[in-house]
C-alpha cells in the first residue's frame, strides 16, 4: 500500500487529530489501524514520530464517508489511538472530533453546502447513533471565523451546533445497562450510564476528594487512580462490556455540586488521567445522570421539557440543552444539544513510517556482532511479583556473559498483553526480550482474542523455571483448611473474596476452576499483577488467593499466609504437610506456572543461540539454583525447542479448558454472577 496519504489536521472542540476520508485509508482493517498508529506516532509516549501530542486528547482520528444509513448524510468512525502503545480502539465516540466532521466533509465535496447554514445528519458508526450538525456556510462556503467561544480553546470561532438524537444506550443497548440507577461496588455507590459515552460516575466525596481539584492534583494521587481503575474494571463487567482493561470505556467520572441548581462539577478521566477540560460525549452522559432522578449525580426533580444545564470542568464549562420526557422512574432523556467550534489547521499529505506495517527482516549475522547496545527484558507484571524477581535474577547474571547491560522494564497492564504486544512489534535483533510465562503465552491467548499471536510473533529462547500453584489464606480469615472454606461458601455463597492477578492469569484460572469443581461461588478482586494481589490477601482485602509458590513462599515461611492446598498432582518437598487439592476431594485444579525468555519473531537464529547459551549458563549456576529453590521454584534450562513445545502444549490445554468449561471473559470477571 502507499505510505503517503491525503490528510487534514483539525482542531475540533477541545481535541485535535487527523481527518481522513474512508477511501484514503487501506480497506483492510488491520492495515488501516497500522496506518493510524503510524499517523499518530502511537509507539512512543511522546508521539514524536507522528502528529499526536503525547496525550489522549491529541491521539484521535476521524474517518468520514458518505453514509450507508437511510436518512443520514455522513458516516463518522472515531478511533482512539494509543499513547505509548500500538492500539486502536473504535468502541467509544468523541463528540469533540464530531464537531469537525461536517465542515471537513463539506470541504471535501461529500455534502452540498447551503447559503447561510447547512444541516448535516451524521451517523456515528461506533455507537450507531445519529447527530444533527449545523455549520455556518455563508455564500455556500464553510467559515471557521465567528464569535462563539468554548472553554479550553483560545479565541473565538464559528459556532457548530450538535444535536444528539439517539445516543442513549448506543453502546450497551440500555441507558442504565446494569438495570439499576445506582450500583454498589466495593462499598462505593456508582451510576453506570450509557448516554453518548459509557460512563461510571462516582461522587467525589465518596473517594475522599472534593471534585474541584485540578487535573494535575488528581493525576498525582496514585491511590485515587488505582481505586478508580479497580471500580472501572468491575463496572465494565456489570455493564456487559467484559474485560475493559485494554479499552478506554467506560470512562470514570467524579462529580460534585456545582455553583447553581442547574450546574454540576465534573472531573472526567480518559480513563487513566484526568481530562484537562471535558469530553463532549462525557458531558452529555453526566448531565443526563444529573437531570434524571435516582443517580449518584441527581439534583432537584425536573419535569418534562427542555432544561438548560451546565457542566463545570477544569477549563470552564459546557452548556447543554437536555430534553426530558416522563416523570420519576419513567423519566428519560430524548435529546441533547450543545455548541462546539472547529478549525482546519493544515491540509496535505501524511508520510507514514514503514515500521508500523512490517517488522524489519532479520539479517543473519555472526554472533560476534551481538549485542551492540544494552539489552532490555520486558516483564509483563509490576515489580515485586514472581515474574519480576526471576527476571532480575537472570538479568544480573546475563550482563557479564553478554558484555552489555541487561535492563528490566516492567510493562504491566491488560493481563500481560501490553508487554507482549510491545515485544512482538520490537525490532528482531535480540536487544528487546520478553520474560513471558504461562499467562501471556497460553492462558490469556486461550481465553480471548489478543493483538499478538503467542506462537507466530515470538522466537523462543529458552525455559527459565517453573513453580507450582498454591491455595493460600489470610491468617485472620478463620480458614484452617480447604474443608472449612468449602463449608463456609456452601452455607454463605460469595462470603469469601479471592485475589486475582488479572483475567487469563494462573491465579484467576485456578480460582475459577476451584469454583467450577466445587460448585461454590466467590467474588474476586482484580489487581495488576501477583504482587499487589498477594498484598490484598495479606492486608485482608481478600481472604484467599492461588499464587505461585515462588510468589507466596516467603509469606508462608514467616507465617503471614496459610497454605491450604497445592494445585498440582503431588505434594511439594518444600511444604510436605500441605495436601494437594485432589487429596481434599477436589479434582481438576492442576495449574503449574512456567517462565521463559522470548525474542520477537524473525530474530536471527545465531542471536537466539547466543542468548540461549548464556541463559543456560546462568541457570547452571549453583547460587541461582539455590536462590530459585529457596523461594519455591525449580530451574528448567533447555534449548529453544523445549520452550516452543511447552507453549504449544499448554496453549492447546488451556484452549480445551476454556471450551469445556464454557469460560469467557464475562465468566472470569471479578463480579461475574455465576
Amino acid at each position: 500500500m502507499s505510505r503517503t496519504l491525503p490528510c487534514v489536521l483539525m482542531r475540533a472542540g477541545t481535541s485535535r487529530g487527523p481527518f481522513f476520508l474512508k477511501e484514503w485509508l487501506p480497506a483492510n482493517e488491520e492495515e488501516r489501524d497500522q496506518a493510524l498508529i503510524g499517523a499518530i506516532g502511537a509507539s512512543d509516549p511522546l508521539q514524536l514520530d507522528g502528529v499526536g501530542g503525547g496525550s489522549t486528547l491529541n491521539s484521535k482520528v476521524a474517518i468520514v464517508s458518505r453514509s450507508q444509513e437511510p436518512g443520514c448524510d455522513l458516516d463518522y468512525l472515531f478511533a482512539q489511538v494509543g499513547v505509548g502503545h500500538r492500539s486502536v480502539d473504535t468502541r467509544p465516540n468523541c463528540g469533540n472530533m464530531l464537531s469537525g466532521v461536517a465542515p471537513f466533509a463539506i470541504e471535501q465535496g461529500l455534502v452540498e453546502p447551503q447559503d447561510g447554514t447547512t444541516r448535516v445528519r451524521v451517523f456515528n458508526v461506533n455507537t450507531r447513533s445519529r447527530i444533527d450538525v449545523i455549520v455556518r456556510t455563508p455564500g455556500g462556503r464553510v467559515t471557521y471565523d465567528g464569535d462563539a467561544r468554548i472553554d479550553g480553546v483560545a479565541g473565538t470561532a464559528a459556532p457548530i451546533l450538535l444535536n444528539f438524537l439517539d445516543a442513549w444506550g448506543a453502546v450497551t443497548g440500555s441507558v442504565f445497562p446494569t438495570g439499576k440507577r445506582i450500583d454498589t461496588i466495593d462499598g462505593i455507590e456508582v451510576t453506570c450510564i450509557d448516554a453518548a459515552m459509557p460512563l461510571m460516575i462516582v461522587r467525589a466525596r465518596d473517594l475522599g476528594v472534593t471534585g474541584s481539584e485540578k487535573p494535575a492534583a488528581l493525576d498525582a494521587n496514585p491511590a485515587l487512580l488505582e481505586r478508580l481503575e479497580k471500580l472501572r474494571l468491575q463496572a465494565g463487567y456489570l455493564m456487559g462490556l467484559g474485560d475493559v482493561s485494554a479499552s478506554v470505556i467506560p470512562k470514570p467520572v467524579l462529580v460534585s455540586p456545582g455553583d447553581s441548581p442547574d450546574s454540576i462539577t465534573s472531573r472526567y478521566f480518559t480513563p487513566s488521567r484526568c481530562h484537562a477540560s471535558h469530553a463532549v460525549t462525557g458531558a452529555i452522559g453526566v448531565l443526563s445522570a444529573f437531570a434524571l432522578p435516582g443517580t449518584v449525580a441527581s439534583a432537584m426533580a425536573r419535569g418534562p421539557g427542555r432544561h438548560q444545564l451546565v457542566l463545570l470542568h477544569p477549563a470552564g464549562q459546557i452548556d447543554v440543552e437536555v430534553e426530558l420526557e416522563g416523570h420519576g422512574d419513567q423519566a428519560a432523556v430524548t435529546a441533547a444539544a450543545l455548541v462546539r467550534t472547529a478549525r482546519k489547521i493544515m491540509q496535505g499529505e501524511m508520510q507514514l513510517p514503514d515500521y508500523v506495517f512490517t517488522r524489519p527482516e532479520a539479517v543473519e549475522q555472526p554472533p560476534a556482532s551481538f549485542p551492540r547496545k544494552p539489552i532490555t527484558i520486558i516483564v509483563p507484571t509490576r515489580a515485586g511479583g514472581g515474574n519480576d524477581t526471576m527476571a532480575r535474577i537472570i538479568a544480573a547474571r546475563l550482563k557479564p556473559l553478554l558484555g552489555q547491560d541487561v535492563l528490566v522494564d516492567n510493562r504491566a497492564g491488560a493481563n500481560g498483553a501490553i508487554a507482549s504486544e510491545y515485544v512482538a512489534r520490537a525490532e528482531p535483533d535480540g536487544h528487546t526480550l520478553m520474560f513471558g510465562y504461562v499467562g501471556t503465552h497460553a492462558m490469556n491467548p486461550a481465553l480471548q482474542k489478543l493483538a499478538y499471536d503467542p506462537v507466530a510473533d515470538f522466537e523462543p529462547i529458552g525455559l527459565v523455571g517453573s513453580s507450582p500453584t498454591l491455595m493460600v489464606a489470610n491468617n485472620d480469615s478463620g480458614l484452617a483448611d480447604v474443608r472449612s472454606l468449602v463449608q463456609r461458601l456452601t452455607g454463605s455463597p460469595r462470603s469469601i473474596r479471592y485475589a486475582s492477578a488479572g483475567d487469563g492469569t494462573p491465579p484467576h484460572f485456578a480460582a475459577e476452576l476451584f469454583k467450577q469443581n466445587t460448585g461454590t461461588k466467590m467474588n474476586g478482586r482484580t489487581s495488576d499483577g501477583a504482587a499487589p494481589a498477594i498484598l490484598d490477601t495479606l492486608d485482608g482485602r481478600t481472604q484467599v488467593m492461588f499464587p505461585s509458590l515462588f510468589t507466596a513462599y516467603p509469606f508462608i515461611l514467616d507465617g503471614r499466609l496459610r497454605a491450604l492446598a497445592v494445585a498440582s498432582a503431588s505434594r511439594l518437598d518444600a511444604l510436605p504437610e500441605v495436601p494437594t487439592l485432589s487429596e481434599t476431594g477436589i479434582e481438576g485444579v492442576d495449574v503449574s506456572q512456567w517462565y521463559g525468555l522470548f525474542a520477537p519473531a524473525r530474530t536471527p537464529a545465531a542471536v537466539v543461540a547466543q542468548i540461549n547459551r548464556a541463559l543456560n549458563e546462568v541457570l547452571a549456576d549453583p547460587q541461582v539454583i539455590a536462590r530459585f529453590e529457596s523461594q519455591g521454584a525449580k530451574v528448567e534450562a533447555g534449548p529453544p525447542a523445549a520452550l516452543r513445545k511447552r507453549v504449544h502444549d499448554d496453549l492447546g490445554r488451556w484452549q480445551d479448558v476454556v471450551a469445556e468449561g464454557a469460560l469467557a471473559p464475562q465468566e472470569l470477571g471479578v463480579l461475574a454472577l455465576d
